[in-house]
């Protein structure tokens, strides 16, 4: 049973190779049916007084995947920053930096997902209200896409579809670093690692990328 927190000093003795597989074995146990029983109200009562999460991670807000339950992780064990299209802009770049540099985190997971429907929404140029602006932070993955899958280039096209949720998910790692000197600092001197996964809708699983 998972009853017990993340403290300061068990933070402290993580590593962001550790926190990775951490995750991965936590979404294994969630595709095999073998999810850790929570004791929430123990960890509730233990977290009031302070958090020390692993890992932050950067999703799309998409109801089909929710973070910490394909992950198998609870209360006070990662952050969550979530925006349609799983992107970053200053205020998740100030986040992720809170999350390592100030409360201890030791990785950054960009998380995508099959099917992305504001990447679907960025293939096929989408004018709605403010869903046009956001999916400008989109269109480098859609532009990339362009030159490396053939056929028609919006979301009919099921293999331009996944290839720019991946390359979404590899342009704004890119961004990050070179957005976050923060970030690519603890990046350089291994306090902390950032990394990129796309989640199967059809499998529950997160492949690294």
């Amino acid at each position: 049973m998972k009853n017990l927190a993340i403290t300061k000093d068990v933070q402290d003795t993580l590593t962001p190779q550790s926190v990775l597989q951490d995750l991965l074995d936590g979404n294994q146990r969630f595709i095999d049916g073998k999810s850790q029983i929570v004791d929430n109200n123990a960890l509730i009562n233990q977290t009031i007084g302070g958090q020390f999460p692993k890992a932050v991670v950067l999703s799309c807000i998409d109801s089909r995947v929710p973070v910490e339950t394909v992950l198998d992780q609870a209360i006070g064990d990662i952050f969550v920053s979530r925006v349609a299209g799983n992107f970053e802009n200053i205020d998740i770049l100030g986040s992720l930096e809170y999350s390592c540099k100030a409360a201890g985190s030791k990785l950054v997971l960009v998380l995508g997902h099959e099917s992305c429907g504001a990447v679907k929404a960025a293939c096929d140029g989408v004018q709605l209200g403010n869903i046009t602006a956001m999916l400008d932070n989109i269109m480098p993955a859609v532009e990339l896409s362009k030159s490396e899958v053939a056929g028609e280039s919006n979301s009919s096209n099921n293999e331009f579809v996944a290839k720019t949720v991946e390359n979404n998910v590899k342009l704004t790692i890119e961004r990050i670093k070179n957005k976050s000197d923060i970030l690519k600092d603890m990046e350089n001197t291994g306090e902390i690692a950032i990394v990129g996964g796309v989640y199967s809708l059809s499998t529950g699983r997160v492949q690294l990328i």
